[in-house]
């Protein structure tokens, strides 16, 4: 479809409503007292049950109930203000002799419910009408099912409309519209298309144009478009199209993103001499903003204010931040001082988004010529005001002129402030370049919230001596402050360590009120656990415990690993048993910390133990607790044992990891049984765990280790042909393995490629490779070799280094080829700490 439209279409525009205001057609009765007329009854009854119950005359009641009417019930209904009041009425008008509700009192009641948005009441009711079989009009039980709809009841509405039989009611076409409207606005498809075929085909009734709408609406509601273009197409040969029939089809094209169209339509309307209403237009540049348009939405907007709309400020807002958000910064300030010239004064909200918005561009020049726009609002707005420009400081870092900005609102009042140095480049309070930004036009006395930013800044940026300072200011001028920036300080005290200044802010924050939280505590507990003070930790549990606050666990296992690495192993379990008195369970990564101390000291049967009991009483060890386990037995040479644990992991269920299978690979290779290690690889490989750099390298050693220098590098090569790329620990242990085994000339081979790789060679290994070369007849390549270790910065001597240097030195000495160098070594005193050139001589 290239166009929407062929040819020009007439307009006529009519409410979708009935236009019976009273729900339905009738006729009003006369009063059984002739002397009381219909309206005077009315009166009387609502002045009588606008009163409080208890104060209600009884039997003036008693005399009103006796001439009571339908016609007047209904009047009493819709006049009575409190729906609460007027179903109290309709019960009591139920009870009255010889009076009996009709469709119209039920359809008032009906109203009243719907319009207070009370559904499980108007539920009941409709259940009432059924149980009643109260006649009803085709209009009535229409106005009833929209009432229905309106609040969701939706099945309430068909069972209504499908009971019209029990009703005496022939549904007509304004039944159907009604129904049709809330099968529609509920997204109904089958449910409407079949009615709407019910309507035509069963009951032989003609669609009209709010039929039509219905179903438009209903297919618009589930974005069915080609079922829209045919049901509009229908209105459109029927000369139906009018003002609301377009609105349907351009607020449902700017949801769905189709801007031409919509566009289409707009001129369309304005071709067929129809005029968009205000609320059209706001909600097409609302969506056309949404969706990044703003050259089609500020076009609309120009249209709009030809055709005499002027817009309100929620219009002017979405254009405005719309603008801001396509960094349309001088457009955005246009279309404000148009706002303003127009007479809309910008609200709180406006000018708050704005500075923001200049404030995230570092434009704090824009921001402050905002700031003089709010002088006309109340003090608490223009404070908010300048708190977000404090924010927005903060924000990029600028926590110095955040913190002159709030010098100067303090100043504006009268206040004063203890001056501070926290500029990193020696600015002190008077040297500021602030006031050329801010020049306050109103005193603005700064709240909790703006020193709650600027402390929460200081903190961010580390400046805690300003914070605390700034915190004594805030107090001085009668501020508690708040919560988040109690934390935000005491969070970062403890984080540098200063345990004692955050427990003080601890007790001054319960002094104003402020109840610690669970990050309020856990601030301080991190701090006592990595000072490892196990006293002070086990006394803040029990607070925390008092108040109800969990302990976090990466905070007990620090205090665990802290034990253990000094040494304190049975602290660290007696820690976590006191936990477990406290009430609180520690995690199983706390348990591993403990169970890998045991081990590293030593003590692997009181780690086996810990294992245990963990095991039986709270948690199934995971996989790390097992490899911890299996790691510190292969440490002590306990295999048999590692490998026990490793059978219970399988019977567990656990998933052994590659760690898992390296542990027990590197245990037999030290324990020098290669071929329970290769056994083990092989059950690696086999049970899908691809092997590792460190799988590799832990079988290269242990085979070169037995002398089997040939299988060390098959494996190399496997290892490089599987995509598995050696490290420095691979070429250090194959380079060692090959010098043990005799085969220098090959090590050379790795140590050359190694250094290509810029690999750096273990200084003992360096070592071993001259020696090896020396004893193979390569003395040249041995001094070589010699003097790039002298030149290392990672150089150390050590008893093993000494030796290999002092035997390498020597026979380098002794040989011809080579005397003269390592003489001129010697007189430079690069070696003279190994052996004198006396000794030298003298060999």
């Amino acid at each position: 479809m290239t166009s929407l439209f062929s040819a020009p279409i007439s307009y006529k525009f009519d409410l979708f409503f009935d236009p019976n205001p009273s729900y339905g057609l009738h006729t009003k009765a006369s009063p059984v007292d002739p002397s009381l007329s219909t309206s005077q009854l009315a009166h009387q009854l609502l002045d009588l049950f606008s009163k409080p119950p208890k104060l209600r005359d009884a039997e003036e009641l008693q005399r009103l109930g006796r001439s009571l009417v339908p016609a007047t019930a209904e009047d009493v209904i819709k006049g009575l203000r409190s729906w609460r009041t007027a179903h109290e009425f309709f019960r009591w008008a139920s009870w009255q002799h010889g009076f009996r509700h009709t469709c119209y009192t039920y359809n008032a009641m009906a109203y009243v419910f719907s319009r207070a948005r009370r559904a499980a009441q108007l539920k009941g009711l409709a259940a009432e009408v059924l149980k009643e079989r109260c006649p009803m009009t085709p209009s009535a039980l229409g106005f009833l099912i929209r009432c229905l709809g309106d609040q969701g009841l939706v099945e309430d509405a068909i069972l209504v409309f499908d009971r019209a039989v029990d009703l005496h009611c022939v549904p007509n076409s304004y039944t159907y519209n009604c129904l049709l409207e809330v099968l529609a606005n509920a997204g109904l498809v089958e449910a409407a298309e079949s009615r709407f075929k019910e309507m035509v085909d069963s009951r032989g009734l003609e669609p009209d144009k709010y039929t039509l709408t219905s179903m438009l609406q209903l297919y618009c509601n589930v974005g069915k478009l080609a079922d829209v273009w045919d049901i509009f197409d229908r209105i459109k040969s029927e000369g139906w199209v009018d003002e609301h029939v377009l609105t349907v089809l351009i607020v449902t094209f700017c949801k769905w993103g189709m801007v031409n169209q919509v566009c289409e339509l707009v001129d369309h309307m304005e071709g067929l001499g129809m005029m968009p209403t205000e609320k059209t237009f706001s909600v097409l540049v609302h969506g056309l903003v949404r969706q990044g348009r703003l050259d089609k939405a500020l076009e609309m907007f120009d249209k709009m204010k030809r055709l005499g709309y002027s817009g309100d400020l929620a219009l002017y807002i979405v254009i405005i931040e719309g603008l801001f958000e396509g960094k349309e910064f001088g457009m955005a300030h246009d279309m404000y001082m148009e706002m303003k010239k127009i007479g809309i004064s910008p609200v709180v909200l406006l000018l708050k988004k704005m500075i923001m918005a200049f404030c995230r561009e570092r434009d704090f020049f824009s921001a402050s010529r905002l700031l003089d726009e709010g002088v006309g609002l109340n003090l608490g707005g223009l404070i908010s005001l300048y708190n977000v420009v404090l924010d927005g400081l903060i924000e990029h870092g600028e926590v110095y002129r955040a913190y002159k900005l709030l010098c100067e609102m303090m100043k504006s009042k009268g206040l004063q402030i203890l001056k501070l140095d926290i500029d990193d480049h020696g600015r002190c309070e008077t040297e500021t370049d602030v006031e050329e930004f801010f020049r306050m036009k109103k005193p603005v006395c700064p709240n909790a919230d703006s020193f709650n930013i600027v402390v929460c800044g200081l903190c961010e940026a580390k400046k805690l001596d300003a914070a605390l300072v700034l915190l004594n200011n805030m107090i001085g001028v009668g501020y508690k402050g708040k919560l988040l920036m109690y934390n935000n300080l005491i969070h970062e005290l403890c984080n540098v360590d200063r345990l004692e200044e955050s427990y003080e802010l601890l007790r001054k924050m319960e002094e104003y009120g402020f109840m610690p939280t669970g990050f309020t505590y856990n601030s301080i507990f991190y701090c006592t656990c990595r000072r490892g003070d196990l006293s002070a930790a086990l006394d803040l549990l029990k607070e925390m415990r008092k108040h109800g606050h969990l302990p976090w666990i990466k905070h007990c296992t620090l205090m665990v690993q802290q034990l253990c690495g000094n040494g304190k192993v049975a602290e660290a379990a007696a820690f976590l048993d006191d936990m477990v008195a406290l009430g609180f369970l520690p995690d199983m990564v706390a348990y591993s910390a403990a169970i890998d101390g045991l081990c590293k000291s030593g003590d692997v049967d009181k780690a086996l133990k810990l294992f245990r009991d963990i095991s039986s009483r709270w948690y199934l060890p995971d996989v790390v607790a097992h490899n911890i386990l299996v790691n510190g037995f292969c440490k002590t040479g306990r295999l048999p044992e590692a490998l026990e644990i490793f059978e219970e992991m399988l019977k567990k269920e656990l998933v052994p990891s590659p760690i898992t299978y390296n542990l027990l690979i590197d245990g037999w290779c030290k324990a020098k049984n290669i071929d329970n290690a290769l056994a083990f690889f092989k059950k690696m490989v086999d049970a899908d765990r691809p092997p590792t750099v460190v799988t590799y390298t832990s079988i290269i050693d242990g085979l070169c280790d037995a002398g089997r220098s040939d299988d060390a590098l098959m494996v190399y090569n496997e290892m490089r042909e599987k995509g598995c790329a050696p490290n420095q620990m691979t070429y250090t242990a194959l380079i060692h393995g090959l010098c043990k085994c005799g085969t220098v000339d090959v090590a050379l081979v790795y140590f050359n490629e190694m250094k290509q790789k810029e690999f750096e060679l273990d200084t003992f290994v360096y070592l071993l490779l001259i020696n090896s070369l020396i004893m193979k007849g390569n003395s040249v390549k041995a001094l070589e070799l010699l003097k790039g270790v002298l030149q290392r910065d990672s150089f150390h001597y050590n008893s093993k280094n000494s030796r290999l240097m002092k035997k390498a030195v020597g026979k380098l000495f002794a040989d011809e080829s080579t005397s003269s160098d390592v003489r001129l070594l010697i007189e430079s005193g690069h070696i003279s700490s190994i052996q004198s050139l006396h000794d030298m001589e003298q060999m």
